[in-house]
């Protein structure tokens, strides 16, 4: 069969099965979840002096609002780490925590019973907690086919996009050119990106999809659907394209286990992970660029960052044509690893299990760029991470340039930061970065849970180690992640949520963990 016109060369067929057999040794480790944790914590970390680090005069102004991995309280503190609000909930976090004009926070939450999914960063729920405490919104998205997961935005008109895995059988994903060494019994996991309108105090109204499903491309198998070569497709999405990952040690994996963000299937062959993965993508970021209408997403197992349209109607979105842009539903944009296309090499990759992609907002230092936290950078002085700024190409139209060969540009950021001894900025997994308005940029080392504010020159200006026990399990004292955290966001001190609230420090100070420091 063909797809939008795409034809693929004989050779394909025999070019498949070699690249059957080299993927069929390549995954015969870890997939998805190795990459995650394999060194991103040492054991030391667990016993690290916790709280403030440092306060200088050049910190920007504001308030600093995140909530631990394993913990059902969302904290907000000032510069000088005190806490000055929390807010509770019954469920532990799922992933991003967003605090609203209206003063109200907006969470992904852990839903506890879940009947298909399991994976790191699973979710399931929505829930708006008024600066009172009061859940005014408590939505489940959580079936035998679809299950929230990791990260949502709010749109300005208070509709909220959520990411999800939907479920698809082994027969499905072989009819669609899946190799079948890549595909467990247990079928796989797509994304969808689904748009939301609350209709509280539980319910939700579907306005908006999108599904990865809709937008693929193989080169494996001339009779399944959608055959084709992905590197003259550079806009669909290669349901076979290679993922490469360390080995697991038994010691991290019950350490992640430990942590609640592992699932219990990591044995090989399990959905979560091993030899075959039902999770195809872990898609684990997701922003909107009202000025563009465009969706930008973290596709770690791709080790790329996606922009999509989102002007679309739902079936130009499952679609070629149509929106704003013209091209439907299929990808606007890629960076970070050509190889996932055809049109590169491991040579040629950029990002390494990334998280957190965000537009720099308008009116701050580097608008319209691109902002991404790179977890996992191979260099002969060790694995490190770095936050990366980017700058797409486009043209006199705002398109943006999608080169006839080789790989989507830039070559590489326009700034990034690295530490000075590179290997004492690591986290493997979770983590995030976002631009501030004075130029700075705050960044989330979310294995560690540390927060730091650093200057375009890489000066560090502010610090702070996430100092709080959790309140659903987990130990400090052998858990190096037991302090982790998703991500951070550092909220200027004239957000609207503030005004009028009542900022002074908490009497007393929530309970520290034991390598704390006392409160301040």
């Amino acid at each position: 069969m063909t797809h939008n016109g795409i034809q693929g060369p004989e050779a394909a067929a025999e070019r498949g099965w070699h690249q059957s057999h080299r993927l069929a040794v390549l995954i015969g480790m870890l997939v998805v979840f190795s990459t995650m944790f394999g060194s991103g914590a040492s054991a030391q970390d667990a016993s690290e002096q916790r709280g403030l680090r440092s306060n200088t005069p050049d910190a920007s102004p504001g308030y600093v609002i995140f909530n631990p991995n394993r913990s059902l309280t969302t904290y907000l503190i000032d510069l000088e780490g005190r806490v000055v609000h929390t807010w509770e909930s019954d469920y532990p976090p799922g992933g991003g925590a967003y605090l609203l004009e209206n003063g109200n926070l907006l969470r992904a939450a852990r839903e506890p019973d879940v009947p298909v999914f399991s994976g790191g960063g699973q979710s399931g729920r929505l829930q708006e907690i008024t600066w009172d405490g009061e859940v005014v919104w408590d939505f489940t998205f959580a079936t035998e086919d679809h299950l929230l997961h990791h990260d949502l935005a709010v749109l300005p008109n208070g509709n909220v996009l959520g990411i999800a895995w939907e479920q698809k059988s082994a027969a499905e994903a072989n009819r669609a050119g899946r190799l079948a060494v890549l595909t467990p019994e247990a079928g796989l996991w797509p994304e969808m990106i689904v748009e939301f309108e609350p209709l509280p105090p539980d319910g939700a109204r579907i306005v908006w999809e999108w599904h990865m499903w809709d937008h693929t491309i193989q080169n494996h198998d001339p009779d399944a659907s959608r055959y084709g070569e992905p590197a003259d497709h550079p806009e669909l999405i290669d349901i076979n394209a290679e993922q490469e990952a360390p080995e697991l040690s038994p010691e991290v994996l019950e350490r992640v286990q430990a942590l609640g963000h592992l699932p219990e299937e990591t044995a090989p062959g399990g959905p979560g992970g091993g030899l075959q993965s039902s999770d195809l993508m872990h898609m684990n970021a997701i922003n909107y660029n009202a000025a563009l209408d465009q969706i930008v997403v973290s596709v770690p197992r791709f080790n790329e960052i996606w922009v999509i349209d989102h002007s679309t109607t739902t079936e130009e979105a499952a679609g070629h044509t149509g929106g704003r842009w013209g091209r439907g539903g299929d990808l606007l944009y890629r960076w970070g690893n050509p190889r996932a296309y055809g049109r590169g090499d491991e040579a040629a990759r950029r990002l390494g299990f990334q998280h957190d992609v965000e537009w720099v907002p308008e009116g701050m230092p580097g608008a319209g760029h691109l902002t991404v936290f790179n977890n996992r950078v191979e260099h002969a002085d060790g694995t490190h991470s770095a936050v990366f700024e980017l700058v797409p190409p486009t043209d006199r139209a705002g398109r943006y340039v999608v080169p006839d060969a080789g790989p989507f540009g830039p070559e590489g950021p326009t700034w990034s930061y690295v530490a000075p001894t590179r290997t004492e900025f690591f986290s493997s997994f979770i983590s995030g970065a976002h631009r501030l308005a004075n130029g700075h940029t705050f960044i989330t080392s979310g294995s560690q849970g540390r927060f730091f504010e650093v200057t375009p020159e890489g000066e560090i200006v502010w610090e702070y180690w996430a100092p709080y026990e959790p309140t659903t399990g987990g130990n400090q004292a052998t858990n190096a992640n037991a302090y982790s955290v998703f991500r951070a966001t550092k909220i200027a001190p004239d957000h609207l949520a503030l005004a009028g609230r009542d900022l002074t420090p908490l009497d007393p100070q929530p309970p520290l963990g034991p390598a704390s420091a006392p409160n301040p």
